[in-house]
């Protein structure tokens, strides 16, 4: 394969990523500026289904290219100081139109990871089509309770029951409706919900606007 060829390849593929537009698993940045940002961004990837970060690409798609080799290590700071645990990438520069690319790749964990954020507080995201959002409680119980070696035991009560049935006629339930529903603390909403999603009995869907929760086979 000689050089142009090469490079038609090259320019192709990342080409194609950027026309993608950004979504759950691509994010485009102009430029870090801040690792402790980017360290948001990437949690988020880690705790999800793990996301590519193209670094010298605008908004709009448009290539701007990276400034200098401080882009690496700006992320590989974020990396190392402000994500915990830390989290291992993998990077390939493309030239493309006479400018630089950085593809950064950052696999999904098997270990809930966190931010650091300006207050010194860890933090862990996960990624909504192109938005991350805080994890709430519940997804930081199940991921936990799914990494103990004891299971889960729990006794259907008429709540557990009701939940079940509620969600057998409709797609889906917030905790705020079903705390209303059922006449339930949020506490009480929460443990039943973190029980059942441990067991995979019913499963978590998170939007911009909070968490939705239905049927593992719905």
């Amino acid at each position: 394969m000689n050089k142009n060829t090469a490079a038609s390849i090259e320019q192709k593929y990342i080409k194609r990523l950027i026309a993608e537009g950004e979504h759950q698993k691509l994010d485009f940045k102009f430029e870090i500026s801040n690792s402790r940002k980017i360290a948001r961004t990437i949690v988020a990837f880690a705790n999800t289904d793990g996301g590519k970060l193209l670094i010298g690409v605008k908004d709009n798609g448009a290539i701007a290219g990276i400034r200098s080799e401080e882009e690496y290590y700006m992320v590989e700071a974020a990396m190392s100081l402000y994500c915990k645990p830390q989290i291992h990438f993998k990077t390939k520069k493309w030239v493309i139109d006479g400018k630089t690319i950085l593809e950064v790749t950052i696999p999904r964990s098997n270990k809930l990871s966190y931010s650091k954020d300006e207050n010194g507080k860890w933090l862990a995201y996960v990624r909504v089509n192109d938005e991350n959002i805080l994890a709430n409680r519940i997804f930081l119980e199940v991921w936990k309770r799914k990494l103990k070696p004891r299971g889960t035991l729990i006794e259907y009560s008429k709540n557990e029951n009701g939940l079940l049935s509620y969600l057998s006629k409709n797609e889906e339930i917030s905790l705020q409706r079903f705390t209303r529903l059922f006449r339930l603390s949020r506490s009480e909403a929460e443990n039943i919900l973190i029980n059942l999603l441990s067991l995979d009995v019913i499963k978590m869907r998170f939007t911009v606007k909070g968490a939705l929760y239905s049927l593992q086979n719905s």
